[in-house]
């Protein structure tokens, strides 16, 4: 049996989605028989987070309360509110950060991410994809991503 994928993504502009969208669909290309789910954080529930083989969380870095670098507002409920006593039991999981370059902390929701894995057991499959401002000539470099990704998840499976 296939490892399964589950990928929770918050956005409202369209990039992150965009992003996921193009990932799942290389994946597809890749490997058809690996099960992807795909959850947007506003209607994720903490056991979301538990139920695939692997996880990806994506979001882009937000500049909410006053204060630059944060996770979009969708994935900040869900991972330091109602995830917040979770135990990802070694769960493999990966990130997909975007960001804008003019901004000082461009891809910071990265950080948010690590810390969240580190503090909850989960661990690292592979390097984060990083995406500074916009996605949509970036096809490529998400291609990329998903191969080693899917190379990833096939060892971790």
């Amino acid at each position: 049996m296939s490892p399964s994928l589950r990928i929770i993504y918050a956005s409202t502009s369209g990039h992150t989605e965009f992003v996921v969208q193009t990932l799942v669909s290389a994946l597809h290309d890749l490997a058809p028989d690996v099960p992807v789910d795909v959850r947007r954080a506003e209607e994720a529930a903490p056991d979301d987070l538990l139920r695939a083989d692997a996880l990806i969380l994506a979001s882009g870095t937000w500049n909410t309360g006053g204060q630059e670098g944060q996770l979009n507002p969708h994935m900040h409920a869900l991972l330091l509110e109602r995830a917040a006593g979770i135990d990802l039991a070694g769960k493999p999981m990966a990130f997909i950060s975007l960001g804008d370059d003019r901004y000082y902390f461009t891809t910071r929701c990265t950080e948010h991410f690590l810390r969240f894995m580190r503090e909850h057991g989960g661990t690292q499959l592979l390097p984060p994809l990083i995406i500074l401002n916009e996605p949509y000539e970036q096809a490529g470099k998400i291609e990329a991503w998903a191969e080693r990704l899917h190379r990833c998840i096939l060892r971790s499976g």
